[in-house]
């Protein structure tokens, strides 16, 4: 596969404007493995290798457990999440599927139960990035290339 655009470089205002709420996200108070947990998820589910690519590197450099990574996409039947990520996984994924029952009402409950207002702002918020970044680097196919973990700081995912 060949990269079709280098948005980074061509929309660079644009790019940079996402960027700036991935470092809101950052420092948002949301605790950063649950942030990329999601973000897998959402990128697991859209199918964008670049994300995928980077979330678990983040999650393996922070010292996530491979396990929780292998069945992330089966989370629903596993062991190795609290209520509070199942929450977040199950907000993820009724957003990431936003025309698929439109964030139901049970999903949303479930999520209130585990997050209060600002923090379910913030996690949806994080929802709307990775899609949007999922969205970017599929349609102008870019690939994942030598993605490095970030060390706490906003994850770059134009490697094109």
């Amino acid at each position: 596969m060949q990269t079709r655009i280098a948005y980074g470089k061509v929309a660079h205002e644009g790019i940079k404007t996402m960027a700036a709420l991935e470092q809101y996200l950052r420092t948002c108070g949301l605790d950063k493995s649950l942030l990329d947990l999601v973000m897998l998820r959402a990128s697991q589910i859209n199918g964008c290798a670049v994300c995928m690519d980077a979330h678990w590197k983040e999650l393996r450099a922070a010292g996530e457990n491979e396990q929780r990574l292998y069945s992330l996409d089966a989370w629903r039947e596993s062991p190795h999440y609290t209520e509070r990520e199942q929450a977040a996984l199950a907000w993820a994924e009724a957003v990431t599927r936003i025309t698929e029952g439109h964030a139901p009402d049970e999903v949303y409950e479930q999520a209130r139960r585990q997050f209060d207002e600002k923090e379910l702002v913030d996690l949806t918020l994080a929802i709307v990035s990775i899609n949007g970044w999922n969205r970017v680097n599929i349609a102008f196919r870019n690939v994942p290339r030598t993605y490095q973990p970030s060390a706490g700081q906003a994850v770059n995912k134009n490697s094109a």
